[in-house]
C-alpha cells in the first residue's frame, strides 16, 4: 500500500540498495504518493539512465506540467550517470525545479559526499537486502499486504528455503500462489509443494531414501534425473532437501521423547510421501547424523550463493558422502 501523498513533498529522492526489486518497489511507492494512475500517463518519465542525457533529464524536470501539479522523472540504475554528471547534479540539487520531482534509483549512496550532503534525511531511502533472519517475515508481510493472503510461519519458511532471498523471485512465487486457489484466504505448504516445488519434494525424498539405505549409485542416479528433468532444480533443490531433513530432525527428536507417531506425522506435516517409509528412514538415522546433514546443506547453500560451489556438483558430493557413511552405519 502506498504511503500518503503528503509524505512526498520534496523535489528530489534517492532510493539505494542492492536488490533491484526492492528498490523498484520503493520507487513505485513514492510515485504512487505523487501521482494518480491517470497522471502517470501524462507526467511520469521512467527511464534507464544509459538511455537518456543529463540535458534531457533536467529539461523534463523544468518543463511545466499540463493538467497536473508535478512532473516526475525516475532515473533507474543511475550510479554511473550521476558520477559522470556530478557537477550538473550538484547545481540542480542547489536549485531544483519547483514543478518536477527527481527520483534516483542507485545501488549505493555515500552520505559523506558533497552531493549527498545537499539532501535531508527525508530525501533518501536505504533499502536493505532480505537477510535469512528476516526472510520469513518478508514472505508473511508481502503475502498479506500485496495479495491479501495469510501464510503461516512454517509455510513461509518452506518457501524461503525453496526460493532463497531473491525478493523478485519470491514475490512472483507468492503472486502465483495467491491465485492458485483464489477463494482460499491462506497459502499453505501443500500449495507450495504443488505449485512451487512440484514433484521435487517427492523426487528429493526418493534421493534421501536411497542415501539413507547406503545406495550411493541409486541416489546419484535419482539426483541427476532431477537436474535433467527441470532446469529450475538448481534453484530449489537445496531447499527441498533441507525441508525433508528438517522434518526428519523434528520427527526424530519427538520420537525420542516418546511422542505418538500419528501426532508426529501431523505436527511435522508429513504429506505427499509414504508415511511408513518416512518413519523407517528416521529410525535408521541418529539425531546427530540428521543434524550433520542439515549443517552440510547449509554450507552448500552458502557456497552456492557466494559463488564458491556449483550446486549440482556440491549436491552429488553430499549424496555420495552421506550414502557411504550411512552404509557403514547400517553394516554395524
Amino acid at each position: 500500500m502506498a504511503d500518503k501523498k503528503e509524505k512526498y513533498d520534496k523535489p528530489i529522492y534517492v532510493v539505494h540498495g542492492g536488490d533491484d526489486f526492492l528498490v523498484s518497489k520503493k520507487c513505485e511507492q513514492i510515485i504512487d504518493g505523487l501521482l494518480t494512475p491517470d497522471e502517470k500517463q501524462m507526467s511520469l518519465l521512467s527511464v534507464e539512465a544509459d538511455k537518456i542525457t543529463a540535458a534531457e533529464v533536467f529539461d523534463e524536470l523544468r518543463t511545466m506540467p499540463f493538467l497536473v501539479k508535478k512532473r516526475v522523472v525516475l532515473l533507474k540504475n543511475a550510479d554511473k550517470f550521476i558520477s559522470e554528471n556530478r557537477q550538473l547534479f550538484e547545481k540542480y540539487f542547489d536549485s531544483p525545479s519547483n514543478c518536477g520531482v527527481l527520483i534516483l534509483a542507485v545501488t549505493s549512496w555515500t552520505k559523506s559526499t558533497k552531493l549527498a550532503k545537499k539532501l535531508s534525511q527525508e530525501q533518501y531511502f536505504p533499502i536493505e537486502d532480505i537477510k535469512n533472519n528476516n526472510l520469513t517475515g518478508f514472505i508473511i508481510d508481502y503475502a498479506l499486504s500485496s495479495c491479501g493472503k495469510k501464510i503461516d510461519f512454517a509455510s513461509a519458511r518452506l518457501l524461503g528455503e525453496l526460493i532463497g532471498n531473491d525478493a523478485g523471485r519470491l514475490s512472483c512465487e507468492i503472486d502465483k500462489l495467491a491465485v492458485y486457489d483464489i477463494d482460499k484466504k491462506t497459502i499453505d505448504s501443500k500449495d507450495i509443494a504443488a505449485l512451487t516445488a512440484g514433484s521435487k519434494f517427492f523426487d528429493a525424498f526418493n534421493v534421501i531414501d536411497a542415501m539413507s539405505s547406503g545406495d550411493a549409485a541409486g541416489a546419484i542416479s535419482k539426483l541427476r534425473r532431477m537436474f535433467e528433468a527441470d532446469k529450475s532444480t538448481e534453484f530449489t533443490i537445496v531447499g527441498a532437501f533441507a525441508y525433508h531433513f528438517r522434518q526428519m530432525f523434528e520427527a526424530k527428536a519427538l520420537l525420542e521423547k516418546k511422542v505418538n507417531r500419528a501426532q508426529i506425522a501431523k505436527q511435522c506435516r508429513i504429506w505427499g510421501s509414504n508415511e511408513d517409509s518416512f518413519f523407517k528412514r528416521v529410525a535408521m538415522l541418529s539425531l546427530q547424523r540428521i543434524g550433520e546433514m542439515l549443517a552440510e546443506l547449509g554450507q552448500i547453500d552458502y557456497l552456492v550463493k557466494t559463488g564458491g560451489a556449483d550446486v549440482s556438483s556440491a549436491m552429488e558430493q553430499l549424496v555420495i558422502k552421506c550414502s557411504l557413511v550411512n552404509k557403514k552405519v547400517l553394516a554395524r
